[in-house]
Formats: C-alpha cells, structure tokens, sequence
C-alpha cells in the first residue's frame, strides 16, 4: 500500500513538473524580436498530407511526445468529432511551437473544396505559406484554388513535394507541373535519393550532402554525408541552374559572379540571400521533398521556412502608419463551451494586453478579458500577445471575422491621414494596398446547395437558432436564411458534406437531433431584356394613411450603382420632392427583393433598377416605403422573361487508362464538356471537365463503381451556365418535387 502510494504521488510529481517545463520549453513567455517569428498556413489538395506534416513538425520541436496520426484519429489539429471520424480536416486550426531559438506560428488548414472558406480566413493572418503536393500526383485541382488564394494575398510560398516513398511518385513531374499549370519558376533545393530504387533520403543541392534519417528514433536524428560519383555531378549541376536562374533575377548575385567570374565558389550564405529576397518578391519558389508519413524531410522544411519565408516586421507596411500603436485584424472566430467565442487575432503592431479595452473599424467597443496561446483545442493562458504574433481573445462577443481592432477610434482616423498624405505624395500603391488590407471584406463564396433545417421541436427552436448564428460567425460560408413562403429556416452551403458536417455539429455540440430537408441546387437567374412597370401599395395602420405609387425599369447591370434615379427632366423634378431618408428606405426594399428571380428564388445576377418615379403619402413609415418597393419589385418581375442559369463544377478525374473510354461515356451522359486529357506517368490518365452540378449527385462513388475503386475526384465551383429550355423545365419541376 505504501509502495502504491509512493508510486502514486511520484507520478504526480513527475507529471506535474514535467508539465511546467513542458510549456516553459514550447512556448517561452519571453517576447520575441519580430524577426525570430514566423506565421505560416500549411496549404494543399485534401489528402497531401497537410496535418501529417503538421503534427512531425510539432513532434520535432518538442510540442508533442508521440506521433499523431490522421488514420489514428489522434492528430493535434483535427479536434472536431466530425474531422477523427472523417479523417479529414474541417476547421482551420492554430498552433504554436518553437524551433531553432524561432517560434513558428503555424496554421493547419483544410484541403477539401467545401471548405475553402476556412483556408481563406487563416491567410489573412500568415506572411507565407507551405504549399503541399502529392508526390505521385503533382498539382491538383485544389492546389490550383489554393494557390490563387494566396496570389490574392500576395504571399510568398515553400513548396514541399510530399510522398515521395510511393512507387508512383515523380519529382521532375511535380516540377513541370508546377511549371506549366501555376506558371511560376520552382527552385528545387533538394533531389529524391534512391538506393535500390526505394527512396531512403534527400540531396541537400546547395551544400552538396546525402542526408538520411534514423527510423528508429521516429525520424528526429539524421545524419549528412558528403556526395560522390554520379549524385555528386548531378548535384553539382542543379546548384549551378540554381545560381544561373537567380542571377536572371538578382541583381546582387550577378554582381559577384561578374566579378569573380565563377559559379562554382559561390558561398552557400550569398545564394541562400539570393534565394530569399526571390522569395519574398514572389519571383521563385523554393521546393523542398520528403515523405511525412515516414518521418523524412520535415525538419529541412522546417529550417526552409526560417531561411527563406518572411518575418513579420518584412511584410505589411502599411501598418507601419499606425506608428507604435496597437492594431490588430481579427482571422477567425470560434465557440468553446467554457470559454465562449474565440477570437484569432493577429497583432501587426504594438501589443495588447489581458483586460485591455479595443474598438474595431466599425465603432464597436469591446474588452479583452483572457487571452490564450494556440495550440488546437488546448489554451494556455498568457497576459499579452505581442506584434507579428497571433493568440486567441475571449470575451470578445461582437467582433467578426475580418475585424480591424485598435485601442480607440482617433488611431484609425490619423492612420488613414497618414495615408492620404502619402497618397498626395504619389505613392498610390501603399494607400491602395492598405485600403484593401483593411476595408475590404474577406471574399465569402457564393453556396451551391440548399436545404430546409427543423429542429425535433418547437421546443429546440430557440437553442437551434443560437446554434447557427454561432456556426455562422465561426464559418461566413454558412448562409442562414429564413423562406418566407414556406415558414422554414434553408440554409446554404457549399456542398454536401459542408451541410452534412453542420448537422453533425449540431448535434454533437448542441445536441439537437435536427432534420435536413432534401438538397437544392442554388440555380441563379438572370433577365432577358429589361422589364419596366409599376406599384401602387396602400393601406391604414393604426388609423393612418399608407401609400406609395412607384414606377421603375429593372434591367442589366449596365451601370456601377445598381439602384440609380431617372436623369430625365421630367423625372427629376418628381424625385427631388423625395427626402434622402426615405430614398434610403426605397434603395433598400429594391436591393433586398433583387435577390430573388421569379423562378425559383435563386439570386438575380446583374441585375440593377433606375426608378423613375416615387410618391410618398403624408405620413407613411419608412419600414412601409421599404417593403413597398420589394413589392414593386416582386410584381415587375412576375411579367419579365428571365433564364435560369446552373451551377458548374470543375472535375479532374485519376484514373488508369483501360477506364478512360467508359468514364468519358459516362461524363456525356451527364452533359458535361470534356476540357483535357493527359497522361501521368506511364499507365495513368488525368481528365479534366465542366460538369453541371445538377449531374454529379454522389459521383465519387460512380466513379469508382466504374473504375472498380481505382480512380479518383476531385471538383471545384466553375462559374454558371444558361439552361436551354428542356433543362430548365426539368429544373423547376426536379425543384418542386415533382422528378
């Protein structure tokens, strides 16, 4: 018994310190020179091996005792239910670790299509990212979409060909195709080491080693060895392409080869320079190889990122108007049932403080009541988050996503003097750059599906609405809408297992068992030709008179302003008897009802008014004015000639080639038009297709029903196409139940 308890009561101990120093050696509380830090998002197609990658990088640095694996369900970052169930990542996760004296600030995000949301959520808070390819695969259809993601944030890129143990996989294939479908100039550091054509390592190009890694201690040693015959020459040649495509682009480097006349004495430390001032103009792109799942290559990638991808105090200028002040922008909000909302914030200057009160763009004043550092679902609590870092806030109960903060109104104001100053002094791009940095909101996606949500009862229908509105902060994809005609709450994803995965949250977190009605194609609708007329609502309220006559043209966007007033002289003398307040009210009512074709409801597109006569009675409510103009809308659209236009997916399809004929009949039969085929590897076909959504009700598994289980899909939002009239037809009456 005595023995037990000693036992016992040593491992507590143990426990308890080994606890301490556990965080003490992970995250220093000592604030880091903006320099020592880096924030990046790991990107890729779903299965590339984005959280296997993670959870090596957290096991080297220390973070983690024991591997995590996907296929285990007991990876750091996928924490959701649904993601260890899935084996898939849903929600962007972040996580902070320390590595080489640097602490990476590192953010896992999902590769699935109906989740893109979450990936553009965590870009707005990195200064560079990790594209991860599959190495038998290359560049996939999401690799695409990711990589102009970041394009559209202007950040600079690693990229890490990953599998690289597969018998399929093709290094110099990823490099073409990065050559030829992303159009950028791939500077390979490493190349695959073969022995026995298995591969057991990496060639360290620029310093000419074999490096190899120990399995038995789960990858954490390797060792270096130097390079002889063949793999030497070899090696030798790629450093000398190398130094000859940075010399094209770097004007120091082509200095000093001019002056010493030689490539082969370069030192390493002056190509590296080259390398990441390329880099972080976005002129090359470094990559680097590996197999996560085997424990090679991660720590080279990780010494990659801190040689080559930025510090924060390299990036985002603009915030340097702001002078010392603190200014941060919140990435992403999520719940946590203690804690409530979660607010990611990303500091880009000054620091803020536990306790400290902000205020966002908008005007809204909030207080800081704890702040966490990230580590996926765990918190540590800490006093401050400090500029280039990123930590989660709590108590923060309005804030979005997309949200600047700053301690108080008056910095935003002199910030944006600033700017104008600069403006006046020529220098448009900065004042360009911050307005879109700061106002812009994040791009939210159109949804593609529909479906009706009830809950079991009226009973849960409070609880239910609660639970969406939480859902939706955390996810802005998720449209919440309440249909009027059939008294139901639709929502609006952007796919099916998007909807499938926000029933499954409602249950496991909420716990309200809710139904989903069938699922919608969000068809949009367009007009024909210009549809005028007019509306005369009226009606007593409270013993007062109501009424508006209006008369307008709804038409194609042909104009900026989709709401704009006759400029014709008789209209203008009729439309300046109006008052501004009540014009408002009108643009309102107009805007609103534009987002509803006669069809089916779907979202009109292009589609703007010019109103050319308004009669307000004396005495009519502005929330009357309002829902007037919506009727007049609804009306005017009941008589116009409008198109129902389909949603397109952009299908590539993995197969061998024995199955090529049948899934291209296959795809005929679904009205699809087949853009591309080409050829991976020797027995391998890639296929590329616009399909219509409407076609393509679970046809992954069509596809390898057809393939026998041997070829892959993977598709993408594609824009929208008109339906002849025979589709169409069968749209609405498939829409009403009646196919």
């Amino acid at each position: 018994m005595l023995c037990n308890r000693y036992f016992s009561l040593r491992v507590k101990h143990i426990f308890r310190h080994g606890l301490q120093f556990y965080w003490a050696r992970t995250y220093s509380s000592k604030p880091l020179s903006e320099q020592y830090i880096r924030n990046i998002g790991i990107l890729a197609h779903i299965d590339g091996g984005k959280t296997t990658t993670t959870e090596r990088m957290l096991y080297y640095a220390g973070k983690t005792n024991t591997l995590g694996e996907v296929h285990h369900g007991n990876t750091v970052t996928d924490f959701l239910v649904q993601e260890r169930e899935r084996g898939i990542t849903i929600c962007s996760a972040a996580v902070s670790f320390e590595w080489r004296d640097y602490r990476i600030n590192l953010l896992d995000t999902p590769g699935h299509i109906d989740f893109t949301m979450e990936v553009e959520q965590s870009l707005a808070a990195v200064d560079g990212t990790i594209v991860i390819l599959d190495g038998s695969a290359g560049v996939e259809a999401q690799t695409i979409t990711v990589w102009n993601q970041a394009d559209r944030h202007k950040l600079p890129r690693l990229i890490f060909v990953n599998k690289m143990d597969k018998d399929n996989a093709d290094f110099e294939g990823c490099l073409q195709d990065l050559e030829k479908k992303l159009d950028i100039i791939p500077l390979p550091l490493q190349l695959p080491f073969f022995e026995r054509e298995k591969f057991t390592g990496v060639i360290d190009v620029l310093t000419g080693t074999h490096v190899v890694w120990d399995k038995s201690t789960n990858g954490r040693i390797y060792k270096r060895a130097p390079l002889s015959g063949d793999h030497l020459l070899e090696s030798q040649r790629k450093r000398n392409a190398i130094i000859d495509i940075l010399s094209g682009i770097d004007d120091d480097l082509a200095k000093v080869i001019i002056e010493t006349d030689s490539m082969e004495n370069l030192p390493n430390d002056l190509v590296q320079a080259a390398i990441r001032a390329c880099t972080l103009k976005q002129q090359i792109v470094p990559v680097f190889l590996g197999a996560a799942y085997k424990n090679v290559g991660v720590q080279l990638l990780m010494d990659g990122v801190l040689k080559f991808l930025p510090a924060p105090n390299e990036r985002n200028h603009f915030y340097d108007s702001f002078g010392s002040e603190f200014v941060g922008k919140v990435s992403k909000v999520t719940h946590d049932k203690q804690r409530g909302p979660l607010s990611l914030i990303r500091v880009f200057r000054g620091n803020v403080k536990k306790g400290a009160k902000i205020v966002t763009h908008k005007g809204v004043t909030e207080t800081i009541q704890r702040i966490y550092a990230p580590l996926a679902d765990e918190y540590r609590e800490v006093t401050a988050i400090e500029a280039g870092n990123i930590g989660l806030c709590a108590g923060l109960k309005s804030t979005v996503t997309g949200d600047l903060i700053i301690p108080n109104i008056s910095i935003l104001r002199k910030a944006i003097s600033k700017l104008s100053t600069s403006e006046k002094n020529g220098n448009d791009d900065l004042n360009e750059e911050f307005a879109q940095k700061l106002f812009l909101h994040t791009t939210i996606p159109e949804p593609v599906f529909f479906c009706s949500i009830e809950p079991p009862s009226s009973a849960y229908q409070a609880a239910l609405d609660t639970a969406l509105k939480e859902i939706q902060r955390e996810d802005p994809s998720l449209k919440v809408l309440f249909d009027e005609t059939t008294m139901q709450t639709v929502l609006g994803g952007m796919g099916k297992l998007h909807l499938e995965i926000i029933k499954s949250r409602i249950l496991t977190e909420y716990k309200i068992d809710v139904d989903l009605g069938p699922l919608q194609i969000a068809y949009k609708e367009t007009l024909e030709e210009p549809c005028r007329g007019s509306w005369t609502a009226e009606k007593e309220i409270a013993g007062h008179r109501q009424s508006v006559r209006m008369e307008l043209t709804i038409h194609g966007k042909v104009y900026e302003d989709r709401f704009r007033l006759d400029n014709s002289p008789e209209a203008q003398e009729n439309l300046r008897l109006i008052r501004p307040k009540q014009m408002s009210f009108v643009k309102k009512g107009v805007l609103a009802a534009l987002e509803r074709g006669p069809k089916l409801g779907g979202q009109l597109t292009d589609a703007a008014i010019t109103l050319h006569q308004l009669v307000i009675g004396k005495g009519t409510a502005d929330t009357f004015i309002m829902a007037a103009a919506a009727q007049c809308i609804r009306h005017v659209l009941s008589t116009a000639k409008c198109r129902l236009m389909e949603p397109l997916m952009l299908l590539e399809i993995v197969m061998p080639a024995e199955y090529l004929n049948a899934i291209q009949a296959d795809l005929n039969r679904r009205r699809c038009t087949v853009l591309e085929v080409r050829s991976r590897g020797n027995h391998r076909k890639v296929l590329r297709a616009n399909a219509p959504l409407a076609e393509l009700d679970d046809y992954s598994s069509e596809v390898r029903c057809i393939s026998s289980g041997t070829a892959s899909v993977s598709m993408e939002p594609n824009g929208y196409e008109l339906l002849n009239a025979t589709d169409e037809a069968s749209a609405i009456r498939r829409a009403h139940g009646l196919e």
